[in-house]
């Protein structure tokens, strides 16, 4: 069967994913200020990182219509796996599921299936790297769904961000966050709930103390032996590699993959954020 993965641009995608045929990625846009950002090949980070530092306001994004959606479900493909952003966190993921039930009136014979990553970026770079593995092997739409499902149950997202001014700004921490993070200078480590809220994990004095506590984390949980952790850094490969480097001593990945933040990503991680997912 011909298949293809579509993804909103909150997924990180690897410089292999880029340019593998198989992937289209719907972009979302970015408002700072008076500036409308296309999250798409187009996307200048060190641009909208200036943006975003000289405006005042908090930058915004939105999400892709069914009709985007559409576009990206048009060609030969007969199964389409669609990989979106948490649906607590975006309306990404009801374009994708309005965009599914049109598609399938004009296109009876196609299979599609809609996963709500209840993650972002590195997390949903994970989610469409399991269902391409297992379309490129030739299993069966159903068994494909099934298997990244359960995948998906089990993946863990944590991240550090250098602020998180973005988030504050968006209403997405607590009052009491907003005081630790802007007072005390704390940096959190925060992660995803199993429904795809924030939620936070730690905390610590230092961007690489918290990184630390990361990998602790991940150590910890037993479930992370032989699987894929994805980083995707904000304008830091320098601590990527830090946290590639510690994760390599304490833990025992299969495979550690890095990519950097595209738009999106770039928006709520900001200047020097790191986001893992295995």
């Amino acid at each position: 069967m011909s298949f293809k993965i579509v993804v909103d641009s909150c997924c990180d995608l690897t410089a292999a994913m880029r340019n593998d045929p198989h992937i289209v990625s719907v972009p979302l846009t970015i408002r700072v200020g008076e500036h409308t950002v296309a999250d798409d090949a187009s996307f200048d980070q060190a641009d909208l990182l200036w943006k975003m530092k000289e405006s005042p306001a908090a930058p915004s994004t939105a999400c892709p219509s069914p009709a985007d959606y559409l576009a990206a479900f048009e060609g030969e493909a007969e199964d389409i796996y669609v990989v979106t952003l948490s649906a607590l966190l975006s309306g990404s993921h009801n374009s994708a599921a309005q965009a599914r039930l049109l598609y399938l009136e004009e296109h009876p014979q196609a299979q599609i299936h809609v996963f709500n990553s209840c993650s972002a970026s590195a997390g949903e770079t994970l989610v469409a790297l399991k269902a391409w593995e297992l379309a490129s092997s030739g299993t069966p739409f159903s068994a494909v769904v099934g298997e990244t499902a359960r995948f998906l149950d089990r993946m863990q997202t944590l991240f550090v961000l250098e602020t998180l001014d973005n988030l504050r700004k968006n209403g997405r921490l607590t009052r009491l966050q907003n005081l630790i993070t802007s007072t005390l200078g704390i940096k959190l480590l925060m992660g995803a709930t199993p429904e795809g809220e924030i939620c936070k994990r730690g905390q610590a004095m230092s961007t690489k103390q918290a990184l630390a506590k990361m990998v602790e984390l991940m150590a910890k949980d037993l479930g992370h032996v032989g699987r894929k952790l994805c980083i995707a850094h904000c304008n830091c490969l320098e601590r990527a590699f830090l946290l590639k480097e510690m994760a390599l001593k304490e833990c025992q990945f299969g495979e550690i993959l890095i990519c950097e933040t595209g738009g999106v990503s770039t928006v709520y991680a900001n200047d020097g954020g790191i986001v893992a997912a295995y």
